[in-house]
């Protein structure tokens, strides 16, 4: 064997090493983000942080997430809002949930149950028109749902779970979407998100 063949060897060897050890340090956290079944509530009705139950339907609603997603298992950690919308479908998934209030809806404030076409509409157009920045009256601003979501997943990150299971609402997964994909906030409601719907990142 010529030097030319031991120091392509060694190259290859070099090459397989560092893949290998870079690999031990590549973590990827599997992340389950599940958007709770129909709320029990009338069409064109305002509500975030309202805790509105859900509709007779729900044992059926459920049935495709329960197929896809592991029930009760050793290697994943359960995350829901406290609301009740969320907490009766994270109940079905894990006998173990952790609760966490920054994963609850926007806090649409004096709006909560008002119908949509009785709200101010000089408020509402203000709001619309920059609704990352601007709140509802006495309420929380998207920019503010956006700070409480990111320092929950950053706080759960450096816990190294493995696979995690979130049961929560279209605004928090949103936000926690846009974050990992680095999606500008006034582009991540172009996610369409249907009750009971399944979006599953890696993070």
């Amino acid at each position: 064997m010529d030097w030319r063949s031991n120091r392509r060897l060694c190259r290859r060897f070099a090459t397989s090493c560092r893949s290998y050890f870079l690999s031990l340090f590549t973590y990827f956290m599997e992340i389950t983000l599940i958007r709770h079944t129909t709320p029990k509530i009338a069409k064109g009705i305002c509500y975030g942080q309202s805790d509105i139950d859900i509709i007779d339907t729900f044992l059926e609603e459920i049935k495709p997430i329960l197929k896809e997603v592991p029930i009760n298992n050793l290697e994943t950690t359960y995350y829901s809002s406290p609301l009740l919308r969320c907490k009766k479908l994270a109940e079905k998934l894990s006998d173990t949930v952790i609760y966490d209030n920054r994963l609850k809806e926007l806090d649409f404030g004096d709006w909560e149950l008002k119908n949509w076409d009785a709200i101010n509409k000089v408020e509402l157009d203000i709001w619309m028109t920059d609704f990352v920045n601007v709140s509802a009256t006495n309420g929380e601003s998207y920019i503010g749902l956006h700070a409480r979501t990111t320092d929950f997943l950053s706080e759960i990150v450096v816990q190294n779970h493995q696979k995690i299971v979130i049961v929560a609402h279209a605004g928090v997964i949103r936000s926690l979407n846009a974050f990992i994909k680095k999606i500008p906030l006034e582009k991540s409601f172009d996610l369409k998100l249907q009750y009971g719907e399944i979006l599953k990142l890696n993070y």
